[in-house]
């Protein structure tokens, strides 16, 4: 009389299928993450954008402002040029040091051309926190509107001038 259940080598095949699944699923669940990552990055940076350009008609002695300046704190948040409430302060304080937003460092750089007596200019960037893993891509945007990419490399942090900004290629 034979016992019912499962054979030793029946559970292994199982077993050794399961993992074939997951070989092919983990890696294409990775890729679609740091696509992900990308995406929120690209859309956070249109985000800063907008602020920056709400920010430069709402403080014009100023021009432009860093990204912690563009967030603000308080329930209400009461805007002020230090603290905008233009956008979240997750998004606000997403900057090397501070803190990220989905698997990317941000930043927000504004500057003066020369003899302008305020901040006629600004870069806001991105670059993922770990190559290969949060993201692939470096972002970065200046007060043009045109939104640039190039791929990262390890200990890539998000550029701080308009110069460098504009080395990048034009996104597709």
């Amino acid at each position: 009389m034979r016992e019912k259940g499962f054979s030793l080598l029946e559970l292994l095949i199982v077993v050794a299928i399961i993992l074939i699944i997951a070989a092919i699923a983990i890696p294409n669940l990775l890729a679609a993450r740091m696509s992900a990552n990308e995406a929120s990055a690209a859309g956070s940076l249109q985000q800063i954008k907008t602020a920056e350009y709400a920010y430069f008609d709402a403080y014009p002695s100023i021009g432009y402002a860093a990204l912690s300046n563009l967030g603000g704190t308080g329930t209400p948040c009461v805007p002020s040029s230090s603290g905008a409430c233009l956008i979240d302060n997750i998004l606000a304080t997403a900057s090397p040091g501070s803190g990220s937003k989905s698997g990317y460092y941000l930043n927000a750089t504004p500057a003066a051309s020369t003899g302008a007596s305020f901040n006629n200019m600004f870069v806001a960037a991105a670059s993922p926190i770990s190559v290969h893993e949060t993201g692939n891509l470096d972002y970065c945007s200046t007060d043009d509107g045109v939104l640039r990419e190039n791929y990262a490399s390890v200990g890539d942090l998000p550029v701080t001038t308009t110069s460098a900004c504009y080395i990048f290629p034009v996104a597709q």
